[in-house]
C-alpha cells in the first residue's frame, strides 16, 4: 500500500491524521520510497507535517486553509506525544459558544514534562503545563473524527484568570469568561472546589462573578469554599513589582486594574 491509497482509507473512517509508524505498518515499500512520496504530498498541500513524523491530512474543504480544527487529531497527536492533554483557555471557551474572538492560535493544557510550540504553515498551537492535572472538570466532546477532551465551563473561566498574563491579559478574556458564567453549573463549580488549590485565583474569580453578575448560589460557593481556610489579599492581575493591599471586600482582592469589557 502506498501513502496516498492509505490516506484514502483513513479518510473513509473519517481520520484526519496518521503517524510515519503507522504508514511503515502497513506498506511494503521501502522507507526512501515512503519518504519521498510524503515529500510530494507536502509539497502538494495534501498533507502537512505538523510535528516529527506526525501527519495532518488536509482535504479539499480545509486545503485552502492550510490546517484542520484542532479537534479532529487532538486525541490521536496526544497519544502520539504520550501525554495527556485538554483544550483549554480560549480553545474551550469557543465550544461553550463563549468565544467571540476570531483564534489565531489554539490553547491546550498538558502534562509535564512541558513540550514546544507547534507553529506550521497556518497552524499555531501553545502548549501550557499544568503542575497539578485534573481530578474533575476533564469533559469529552465528539467530533466527526471521535471523542476529544476539553476542560469544563468552571476549569476554562479559572485557568483564563490563572495564566491571564501569558494569554492577553484580563481585559481580552473579561468578555469570554462573562459568556462562560451561563454554561457554568452548581455540580461543575462543585467539582472544580474538591480539587483546584489555586486560592488566590478562587478570590480573582468570585470577585469577577460578582462583577459581571454571576448567580448568587456559585458566588456562594467560592466563598464558602475560601472561608474553611485563611487567604490573604491578592492583585487582581497579578505583578512581580506590586503588593497587595487590604481591601475592603469579601475576596481580599486589590483592584489594580480598570475593567473593560469590550461585548
Amino acid at each position: 500500500m502506498n501513502v496516498s491509497d492509505y490516506i484514502f482509507q483513513l479518510q473513509t473512517l473519517e481520520e484526519y491524521s496518521f503517524s510515519w509508524d503507522e504508514i511503515l505498518k502497513v506498506s511494503t515499500k521501502s522507507e526512501v520510497s515512503l519518504k519521498r512520496e510524503l515529500s510530494r504530498l507536502v509539497e502538494k498541500n495534501k498533507i502537512l507535517n505538523l510535528r516529527k513524523e506526525f501527519y495532518l491530512i488536509l482535504p479539499p474543504r480545509y486545503a485552502r486553509l492550510g490546517q484542520i480544527p484542532i479537534q479532529l487529531y487532538a486525541n490521536k497527536l496526544f497519544k502520539y506525544l504520550n501525554k495527556k492533554y485538554y483544550l483549554g483557555f480560549y480553545s474551550a471557551a469557543k465550544f461553550y459558544g463563549a468565544s467571540h474572538q476570531q483564534l489565531q492560535q489554539e490553547y491546550v493544557m498538558t502534562d509535564y514534562p512541558k513540550i514546544g510550540d507547534i507553529d506550521r504553515d497556518q497552524i499555531k498551537i501553545n502548549f501550557i503545563t499544568s503542575s497539578k492535572w485534573p481530578e474533575n472538570n476533564i469533559v469529552e466532546k465528539k467530533s466527526d473524527a471521535g471523542i476529544f477532551k476539553i476542560s469544563s465551563p468552571s476549569l476554562t473561566a479559572v485557568n483564563l484568570i490563572h495564566y491571564q498574563n501569558k494569554i492577553g491579559g484580563l481585559n481580552r478574556m473579561l468578555a469570554v469568561i462573562e459568556e462562560l458564567l451561563e454554561e457554568i453549573t452548581i455540580d461543575d463549580m462543585f467539582k472544580l472546589l474538591q480539587w483546584y488549590s489555586h486560592k488566590s485565583t478562587l478570590q480573582r474569580f468570585g470577585y469577577l462573578l460578582g462583577e459581571l453578575g454571576g448567580e448568587k448560589e456559585k458566588f456562594s460557593l467560592i466563598s464558602d469554599h475560601l472561608k474553611l481556610n485563611r487567604y490573604y489579599p491578592v492583585l487582581l492581575v497579578p505583578k512581580s513589582n506590586q503588593k497587595a493591599a487590604k481591601v475592603d471586600n469579601i475576596w481580599k482582592v486589590d483592584v489594580n486594574t480598570k475593567l473593560e469589557n469590550d461585548l
